[in-house]
């Protein structure tokens, strides 16, 4: 089995979010064989805990306009590793130095990488901001 098709749909909008407040390393893994819970990790890293801030608030804000809300939020406080759950997916927003120290895709490396659309690497132009 694999991520479902709105789940990937959902990836892709985060990811533009995340892009659009400058995350970096922004990936999304199909965890859907290994979790019952969830479908999809992204995962997005920002320079300090200001920008975490902002690309979860973005995050939540485009998904929000996509219908889904989320229905759990960790670390929003630190913001040092902000986890956002939206049930079909879930969003890891790490410090830089946090993402090193954690290495997810490392944890998650024998789950397949969700390729994103060439908009949402930095090569194509931003979405416009809110």
């Amino acid at each position: 089995m694999t991520a479902t098709e709105r789940a990937r749909e959902l990836a892709v909008i985060a990811a533009k979010a995340a892009y659009s407040k400058m995350a970096t390393k922004v990936v999304a893994l199909d965890v859907s064989e290994r979790l019952v819970l969830t479908d999809v990790f992204l995962v997005a890293s920002g320079a300090n805990e200001r920008q975490v801030s902002a690309i979860q608030d973005e995050i939540e804000y485009r998904l929000q306009e996509a219908g889904v809300k989320a229905v759990r939020r960790e670390g929003t406080q630190q913001a040092r590793w902000v986890l956002l759950d939206f049930g079909e997916i879930v969003c890891h927003v790490q410090h830089e130095e946090d993402r090193e120290f954690y290495a997810l895709e490392r944890l998650w490396s024998d789950c397949p990488v969700i390729e994103l659309p060439p908009d949402t690497d930095g090569a194509g132009p931003a979405p416009e901001p809110l």
